[in-house]
């Protein structure tokens, strides 16, 4: 780890990992539950400096461009043993760079310090009731009026879709297919924006997840990020960095089934010797092991790539899948060697077992990742 990581990113880890300890771990079971935790959390997460790493100093962040702190917290966010809650608690991650990056000065200085703060909590949203990973054919339509869009339509899946208090939309503003995409700022008190229900879902319980609804909604025209018709572009550089966190999220869920199983079968006896002292138990977590070690180092060959200003499409893409494959393999096993007691909700490989399902859908599912990797392959 020497070779990616300097004091300052062990800093870094240090407080996240004491964050973690004091005010997630003594909570999450009952906050993964209840299906959501504290919007409080925001706040308490933003005075520890965790909100605002990648973002630019002038705006309250840690400064651009040292991915590798990015991945050391999120390594530790991740000992929460809670997809949902890092998800949750890190939508600023994909909402608010578009901002960032390519909204107008006076529209970036008024949004992103409260969302780093804590205060506020930006989300994305991108993903429509009849497409997922076909974002060239959204449907979601801004049709300007004056010094206004008047947009139309719905998206879901949104992670922190009930609470958000700013969420990047992408619309369609054009024609046909990517290039007549935009990026639009709405704010949930904005007219003709609603919210739906909070969804169910198999996994990520801890995470606010919601439709969001546009019903002739009047957002003003100089909530544009970047160009008009010229979002899908900006949708794709963001997609880089999420796809790396997944990855990021992938490994760790693994390394936390792992540690669990590992602790498990040291203990648990059967037929006069600890899970352990079985051959068939010990090869299994070598393997788990081997796995998680290479979908980590393979991640971090990626995040090295990333802060050499490369833009590593192919070998993203490539961890991602990698990474979770690893993933879906070990919460498996762990399972497994829990036996009963991993089917016990109780139990946190159960949890993170359900949590790794989603892995291979968010930020592209493995199937549009391979083709993603086909192409830069020219296959």
């Amino acid at each position: 780890m020497a070779d990616y990581f300097n004091d300052i990113h062990e800093q870094a880890r240090l407080s996240a990992r004491k964050f973690i300890n004091t005010h997630v771990l003594p909570h999450i079971d009952d906050w993964e539950e209840a299906g959501e935790f504290p919007r409080e959390l925001y706040q308490k997460a933003g005075e520890a400096g965790l909100l605002g790493i990648g973002f630019p100093d002038e705006l309250g962040g840690t400064g651009e461009g040292d991915i590798f702190l990015r991945v050391a917290v999120s390594e530790e966010l991740m000992r929460s043993t809670s997809g949902g809650l890092v998800a949750g608690l890190g939508s600023l991650d994909i909402g608010l760079p578009p901002v960032a990056q390519w909204a107008r000065p006076e529209l970036r200085e008024q949004i992103v310090p409260p969302v780093l703060r804590g205060e506020k909590i930006a989300a994305l949203a991108i993903t429509e009731p009849g497409g997922g990973s076909d974002v060239a054919n959204l449907k979601t339509r801004a049709v300007k009026d004056g010094d206004h869009y008047i947009v139309n339509g719905s998206k879901t899946f949104i992670t922190s879709g009930l609470r958000a208090d700013h969420y990047s939309v992408a619309v369609r503003t054009g024609g046909e297919g990517h290039g007549g995409v935009s990026l639009l700022l709405i704010d949930r008190d904005m007219p003709g924006f609603s919210t739906g229900k909070k969804l169910r879902k198999m996994g990520w319980w801890a995470s606010d997840t919601a439709e969001l609804f546009f019903e002739d909604c009047r957002v003003p025209a100089d909530r544009l990020i970047g160009a008009e018709n010229a979002g899908f572009a900006v949708i794709m550089s963001n997609f880089l960095a999420e796809r790396l966190m997944l990855a990021i999220m992938a490994y760790m869920t693994a390394q936390l089934a792992y540690e669990a199983a590992l602790d498990y079968t040291r203990q648990r006896e059967a037929f006069g010797r600890h899970l352990t002292g079985y051959q068939v138990t010990r090869h299994k977590l070598v393997d788990m092991a081997t796995r998680i070690d290479v979908a980590r180092e393979y991640t971090y060959r990626c995040a090295a790539l990333m802060q050499a200003g490369k833009n590593p499409v192919k070998e993203v893409a490539m961890a991602k899948n990698f990474s979770v494959e690893v993933c879906e393999k070990v919460t498996r096993e762990a399972v497994q060697l829990f036996g009963g007691m991993g089917y016990m909700r109780e139990s946190v490989v159960e949890r993170l077992y359900r949590d790794a399902k989603i892995l291979s859908i968010g930020g592209g599912t493995t199937e549009i990742m391979k083709e993603l990797i086909a192409k830069q392959l020219k296959l």
